[in-house]
């Protein structure tokens, strides 16, 4: 199993833009991560990584699994313009930073119910920050 957000890059899409919510949604539905892609807070270019995700309701919850301390937590902090991709239905949204320990640790619980306490502990050693993504 790969680890939740390993680096790799996202394949170009010929859909620019918000795709409809309807398409990406039903994208989430069938996938265990997403890609994510970030901009560099000093390079300027975008980062594409693979993450675990968790769905609430019309907001998407990201863990970064070093905490406050991945760079592409950083990133969204500095510029939170990002794209999150799902099979090939995309989605650019503007993305807000959760360092609120009790919404960090509900988001982390969602985390668990989704992929297992274990893997959750496994993957995730500083569990200080979350990020939430509005899907509509």
């Amino acid at each position: 199993m790969a680890t939740p957000d390993a680096p790799c890059a996202l394949q170009p899409s010929r859909n620019n833009g918000r795709m409809a919510d309807e398409q990406f949604t039903n994208a989430l539905e069938a996938a265990r991560e997403v890609e994510l892609t970030v901009t560099g807070r000093k390079s300027g270019r975008e980062s594409s990584r693979p993450v675990w995700f968790v769905r609430e309701g019309d907001k998407l919850y990201l863990v970064p699994v070093t905490g406050s301390d991945s760079n592409w937590y950083k990133n969204v902090q500095s510029t939170p313009t990002i794209r999150v991709a799902a099979d090939a239905a995309q989605l650019s949204a503007t993305a807000s930073p959760i360092s609120d320990p009790a919404k960090v640790g509900q988001v982390l619980d969602m985390f668990r119910a989704k992929y297992g306490a274990r893997d959750v502990e496994a993957y995730y050693p500083k569990q200080d920050a979350a990020v939430e993504v509005p899907l509509s």
